[in-house]
């Protein structure tokens, strides 16, 4: 929609932004935070240490909003924090497209993409299509092909985030499922939005560095804004830090909803409002069954058996968190059993047998819980076998991961090839020697070879039939980062099924572990 000076000024009144506005009697036909994306009648939203040169050349440009005066001669609307000023302009731009919406969102350190999968999936199915995903690995906008797209972001800038909503609303979408990380609370990308349910899964240490968060409590700290900005809480019982989590709940909402597996501990001399109970769980796939106490009447409908389209007892979590989700989003019972018996996630817990060479396991896991859950789902698979795992760490941020993964390899690995895993400006072989450098276990083989690629195809060659491997991190991205550039990849699950395809048709493969893959640690 346009904008007028007035409706800008209004708007930035509205949520004490605003220090300064010009008086220029002006209208808008865009508005954009991005040079590259400038029209006629543009107001630009000036973001970090934007300089006024970076507006030579740029066209269209008619009034800047910014939290620092750019010297120049444009209109400006001067604030207190731009970031926050993008996302309510944004908001208005596109027609507050979130009123429009039921809004269910997931935050924790581990398992937001694959609860996200499981509500958008349960909730596509209660609502004969007409729910929107914003994920990890996909933004998902309507029910056709050119609504479907890939991530950049777990939660991207506000501007694409409500645009993404319009695009949504205007598809007949309504209801959404998504994403938020602490980064979209730091940056401030969902500033101002209001979530009909947040489910908070876990907590442990994860981005924490130098361009991330400064400490644990900084990134709890964010974390926690998804409970202050939703009308309904769920709160995993079993999470680390769970008593201060839930007292800043508590603090914001008459009622907490709880879950956890049954039979654990109460926790402050209380059971979970919701518990569950693993029936099996095996290679392909887990049932559990759920049961909701008399304080919960409103969630009765998720009670009962469910067979999970995944393996691995510690999914059950994330989808009792997502059940729970869409109960309150209205779904019908029948919905949800389908919707779990038929889930599948892009790049998450995918296995593939290999002809004697065990079975593959491919997953998107990237910090200490989410590869310490997956190992050791791994090792209990088969116990008299090898757990050979392919792995590297994020360049340029995250700088904890490295010693995590090490901890856990330590605890849960035979064998382990460390390999490139968007490495960015550092070096890879830097980054894996790291990792290296932490293993405690001198059991540990460890091998290193930066393409991932061949890496993929050596842990295959060296697994036996009893043998499983792991390949963690990439999943099904189409790219790895290097050097500030998307550079194009097969992605993990292609490089295991190009592995199977070649055995099964039993061709001979030639890779080989040359001596020069061992480095000492």
């Amino acid at each position: 929609m346009r904008l007028t000076r007035q409706d800008v000024t209004k708007i930035l009144q509205k949520h004490d932004l605003l220090v300064s506005e010009p008086t220029d009697d002006l209208v808008f036909d865009h508005l954009h935070y991005d040079t590259r994306q400038v029209q006629d009648q543009t107001l630009f939203v000036v973001k970090g240490a934007f300089k006024a040169e970076y507006l030579a050349g740029v066209d269209g440009v008619t009034a800047l909003v910014t939290d620092h005066d750019l010297g120049t001669d444009l209109p400006q609307w001067l604030v207190t924090d731009s970031q926050k000023a993008l996302s309510v302009l944004a908001m208005a731009y596109f027609d507050y497209p979130q009123d429009q919406l039921w809004i269910g969102a997931f935050t924790g350190t581990k398992g937001k993409t694959t609860a996200a999968y499981f509500a958008y999936t349960m909730l596509k199915e209660a609502t004969a299509g007409k729910t929107a995903l914003f994920s990890t690995v996909d933004r998902i906008v309507g029910p056709n092909p050119a609504d479907k797209k890939k991530s950049d972001l777990t939660t991207p800038e506000s501007f694409e985030l409500f645009k993404d909503m319009r695009r949504a609303v205007d598809n007949g979408m309504t209801h959404l499922v998504m994403e938020v990380s602490s980064q979209a609370y730091l940056r401030n990308r969902v500033y101002s939005l209001r979530f009909n349910v947040g489910a908070f899964l876990n907590i442990s240490p994860d981005h924490i560095g130098p361009n991330e968060h400064p400490t644990f409590a900084d990134y709890l700290a964010h974390k926690e804004m998804l409970l202050d900005n939703s009308d309904h809480v769920i709160l995993n019982a079993g999470m680390d830090h769970y008593q201060a989590i839930f007292d800043r709940a508590a603090s914001q909402h008459d009622r907490v909803l709880t879950y956890g597996r049954a039979g654990t501990a109460p926790v402050n001399g209380q059971q979970p409002l919701v518990t569950f109970t693993s029936q099996e769980s095996a290679l392909h796939e887990s049932h559990f069954t759920v049961t909701t106490g008399v304080a919960v009447p409103d969630l009765h409908v998720i009670s009962g058996g469910y067979r999970l389209n995944l393996p691995g007892d510690f999914n059950e979590e994330n989808a009792v968190a997502s059940l729970m989700m869409v109960g309150l989003a209205g779904a019908d019972h029948q919905s949800m059993v389908k919707g779990l018996d038929e889930v599948t996630i892009p790049g998450r817990m995918l296995s593939l047998k290999l002809p004697g060479h065990g079975v593959a396991f491919v997953d998107y896991a990237h910090n200490y819980v989410s590869l310490l859950s997956l190992l050791a789902f791994a090792k209990a698979q088969s116990p008299d076998g090898q757990v050979i795992v392919v792995l590297g760490a994020p360049g340029n941020k995250g700088v904890s991961r490295r010693a995590d993964f090490a901890k856990v390899l330590s605890q849960k690995a035979d064998q382990v090839f460390l390999t490139a895993d968007d490495p960015q400006y550092e070096s890879p072989l830097t980054i894996a020697k790291t990792i290296a450098d932490g293993i405690t276990n001198d059991h540990v083989q460890v091998h290193f070879e930066m393409d991932r690629i061949t890496a993929i195809h050596q842990a295959i060659n060296l697994a036996g039939e009893n043998d499983l491997v792991v390949v963690a991190g990439k999943g099904e991205d189409p790219y790895q980062k290097v050097d500030g550039v998307d550079t194009p990849y097969i992605g993990d699950y292609a490089a295991v099924k190009e592995c199977q395809q070649a055995l099964l048709a039993g061709r001979d493969y030639s890779w080989r572990i040359s001596h020069d893959s061992f480095l000492p640690r």
